[in-house]
């Protein structure tokens, strides 16, 4: 839902406009009164990228859905007043970079300040000696930690250098609920491994004259945050109703920083997810504890997004599905990297069949890397569909299907139970079956390989390989464990696999495509939703496999499976049963593919059985983003009334 914003001195707007930004200026600025007219998204624009070196260069970042002027903006540092400069251009597009120099130079050790025409503080950052050589950078689209930059800058680009392996501890916590109802009480939580000490860390708000006070002393007992832990403090120079706060460690670098509008942190504001999601305000403050994140309200900034489109009358028979297995995301995880914008993309109960009424029931989802106008996706009970685009929504190819094509066994028998989708690299689409529904007390974990250019309502496999005796334990004769099998796939090319040095577990040496002559160009990695193991497989064209055995993606299920060539890694998705993440790996240094990082979804997004996951390829790029899509088994919880259900498919923005 829209939301409007407003500085001090503006009209009053809706609570909860909140903007993550990690910054910090002491007090040496004299305040700057507010514009009466700001340019709209201002507030989603932030300081992305700085360096010390060379030519002193800023990158400002715009996380919102709108494009924003930065016509006639300011910056200061310590020791000048605030100076215009010259921006690579006029108007930052959505999701999209500018870049400038400083006007006056930035020093080893400095701190940067960003105001609007009319003087609002729009965005802060201070470093320590050496921290911006050869750059700084945010990790997580203009959100997240400040990292130094190795071994070189990436401005006018996605951030990567350096994320997110290089994250210091102290850059797991985080700002966690802030109230100004006269506590004007600030937690921090620690999202790390290990406790990290804040006894030298200072906090400062929104009011340039005021000097940074130290955490410590605002708390005594809050010297240093456990792992998993939180410590409180009430702000020793006030909160207002129209405010922010500003973290550094000792050293003065950026932690994390909230600033909400009129009556955002009344009663509080908080993460959602707790301690990795965007602010919004609360009904009831839960200080000192897991935030609540019920009852509460969203806006429209980088913080909370917003979830547009829908509409439509539910149709009969396409009713929702309550999501089951909810669990907690895994520690340490990070907030979306993406815009917090999402669009639900589908026509209200779109997927209806001969078969079965679930019309709001898609699971595997898998963009064509050679066209990423087209998005295949799986529907449980035997159906695949071709996707394009029309006036922002995906919907059936009808050239291909307008009702989807259903699909078989080998030999034109069964009922498969398609879970995951791939396209491999010969163009064919590759599903998972869990079960045959005709059968569905047994399993039968089988991948199955179609040619999208075979004619026809009804599709056999070219080939299928069935690997159900690999996993007796589903084999129990109940129909619930039969259902915990390969629920995604993901094709991954042999170029990446030797390119990052990938041991093949087989030999114990470097893997050699050679070694294996039947299996194509890549091999395949299928999601066990029974453990959230991947299991690896060379799909031989004799009908033959390849064991290459099983990896370890550290969530206790899996839903989805998708290589991404844009961030060369490995991306393993999980519903609500893990949070609502995706954790990507990678190849490490002695060979093995381990995670990487995880990331929760968008905070707009529902906490159901999201079981389809994909990004666009790196071809379909626009201003620095790309389409990321997901699909919900069973149920869209949004609103009321029966016009908010019978969507499935949800479209936001993932980097380059």
């Amino acid at each position: 839902m829209p939301t409007s914003y407003s500085r001090a001195g503006a009209a009053p707007v809706r609570a909860v406009a909140l903007a993550l930004s990690g910054l910090l200026a002491t007090g040496l600025l004299a305040a700057q009164p507010a514009a009466a007219a700001d340019p709209v998204g201002y507030q989603n624009v932030r300081i992305n990228e700085v360096t010390s070196s060379n030519n002193d260069t800023v990158e400002l970042y715009n996380a919102g859905a709108t494009a924003v002027s930065v016509s006639g903006w300011k910056m200061a540092d310590d020791g000048f007043s605030p100076q215009s400069f010259t921006p690579s251009s006029g108007t930052i597009p959505a999701g999209g970079f500018v870049t400038f120099n400083s006007p006056k130079g930035l020093g080893d050790a400095d701190k940067l300040v960003l105001y609007t025409s009319g003087g609002t503080v729009v965005d802060r950052v201070e470093w320590a000696t050496g921290r911006a050589k050869p750059a700084m950078a945010r990790c997580g689209g203009g959100t997240g930690a400040w990292v130094t930059a190795a071994p070189a800058s990436t401005f006018g680009a996605a951030n990567a250098s350096g994320c997110p392996s290089s994250v210091p501890a102290a850059s797991r916590v985080r700002i966690n609920e802030v109230t100004s109802n006269g506590s004007d009480t600030v937690e921090l939580y620690n999202g790390g491994t290990s406790a990290v000490s804040v006894g030298s860390w200072k906090y400062v708000d929104n009011d340039t004259s005021h000097s940074a006070a130290s955490v410590s002393s605002s708390s005594p007992s809050a010297s240093s945050i456990p792992a998993g832990g939180y410590i409180t403090f009430n702000s020793a120079i006030g909160l207002g109703d129209n405010d922010s706060v500003f973290l550094t460690d000792g050293s003065g670098n950026t932690i994390d920083s909230v600033t909400w509008t009129t009556g955002g942190a009344q009663p509080s504001d908080e993460r959602c997810a707790n301690g990795t999601g965007w602010f919004r305000t609360a009904t009831t403050a839960t200080l000192g504890s897991v935030n609540s994140c019920s009852g509460g309200t969203g806006g429209g900034d980088p913080q909370n997004g917003q979830l547009l489109g829908g509409g439509g009358s539910l149709t009969s028979g396409c009713a929702p599905e309550a999501p089951s297995g909810t669990g907690s995301a895994p520690t340490g995880t990070l907030a979306w990297p993406g815009g917090p914008n999402v669009t639900i993309a589908d026509n209200v109960c779109a997927f209806t069949t001969s078969t079965g009424p679930e019309g709001r029931d898609l699971s595997g989802l898998a963009f064509d890397p050679a066209n990423p106008s087209v998005l295949w996706a799986a529907k449980n009970k035997n159906w695949l569909y071709k996707l394009v685009k029309s006036n922002g929504k995906w919907i059936p190819d009808a050239a291909w299907s307008a009702t989807g094509k259903q699909i078989r066994f080998a030999g034109g028998s069964g009922e498969p139970d398609s879970e995951g989708l791939t396209v491999g690299g010969n163009g064919h689409v590759y599903v998972t079956s869990e079960r045959d529904n005709t059968d569905n007390t047994r399993p039968r974990d089988t991948i199955l390989e179609f040619d999208p250019a075979a004619t026809g309502s009804t599709l056999t496999p070219v080939r299928q390989w069935d690997m159900t005796a690999q996993f007796p334990q589903l084999d129990t004769g109940d129909k619930d464990d039969a259902n915990l099998g390969f629920e995604g796939v993901g094709y991954v090319p042999d170029s990446w696999l030797t390119a990052n040095g990938w041991v093949d577990p087989r030999t114990g040496a470097a893997y050699d495509p050679a070694n294996y002559p039947l299996h194509g160009s890549g091999l395949f990695f299928a999601g066990l939703e029974w453990d959230g193991s991947l299991h690896v497989y060379g799909l031989n064209s004799d009908g033959t496999f390849t064991t290459f055995g099983t990896i370890a993606t550290g969530n206790a299920s899996v839903m989805d499976v998708t290589f991404d060539a844009g961030t060369q890694r490995l991306v393993a998705t999980c519903d609500n049963t893990c949070g609502e993440t995706h954790t990507l790996l990678k190849v490490n240094a002695s060979g093995a593919i381990v995670p990487d990082v995880t990331y929760t979804n968008p905070a707009v997004m529902p906490a159901g059985n999201l079981e389809g996951f994909a990004i666009a390829p790196t071809t379909a790029c626009v201003n620095g983003s790309r389409e990321a899509v997901w699909s919900d088994d069973g149920t869209y919880g949004f609103g009321s009334g029966s016009s908010s259900y019978g969507h499935v498919l949800y479209s936001g923005t993932f980097p380059c």
